[in-house]
């Protein structure tokens, strides 16, 4: 079993079977010194690798019920793993913004933020259960028109490449690994690179 494989069946096992998770990832996610990152989680009307879109106010009524404090900040989705708590999660026209901090008190979130630092890690994913949702058979998607945000979750691998992550600006002396960090996400993101990882893991 590939890597990509074992981690796909193991996020969904720790999801549960009525809740679903879509992942992003983008080069340039950086850390600032207070371990503060933003980004986006979600893009609108962009099919992802499973071949669903996401559409413009879907995540409105969660998020008015919800609001940043009660979605959850986990690891690779999984619920014994919160990490930071997310400041600021609102739809604008491009998707799902969103703006965390990871908790420097947790042991896992300073590993995370020293592999954020390196670029080993860079994606973001959401978990949440569809409420409403219909067929486009055109073009073979599904287009997610509400659904209920339960988390947001660092992780390992992407599942939308060209989705956007930035960073809150470093403070002064703290220059960011940008460039570094996109090199080795176009990497990842390639099949070529993702089929090398899975036969060194064999």
């Amino acid at each position: 079993m590939s890597e990509r494989r074992a981690f796909e069946r193991d996020r969904h096992a720790r999801a549960g079977p009525h809740l679903e998770v879509k992942l992003l990832g983008d080069p340039g996610l950086v850390l600032s010194g207070d371990m503060e990152f933003e980004g986006y989680a979600s893009l609108f009307d962009i099919p992802d690798l499973g071949r669903d879109i996401v559409l413009r106010g879907a995540f409105a009524e969660s998020l008015g019920r919800r609001g940043p404090a009660g979605i959850r900040m986990l690891w690779q989705h999984d619920p014994a793993e919160p990490i930071g708590r997310w400041l600021s999660v609102a739809e604008d026209r491009r998707g799902l913004r969103v703006r965390g901090r990871l908790n420097p008190a947790v042991g896992r979130a300073r590993e995370i933020a020293a592999l954020l630092r390196e670029g080993a890690v860079d994606g973001l994913s959401i978990g949440f259960r569809v409420v409403e949702a219909d067929r486009d058979r055109a073009r073979g998607l599904r287009r997610l028109i509400r659904v209920d945000l339960w988390e947001i979750s660092l992780v390992t691998f992407p599942m939308l490449p060209g989705a956007r992550v930035e960073a809150r600006p470093p403070p002064p002396g703290g220059a960011p690994l940008t460039l570094a960090i996109r090199r080795a996400a176009r990497r990842l993101s390639q099949p070529a690179a993702l089929a090398a990882a899975s036969a060194r893991t064999r």
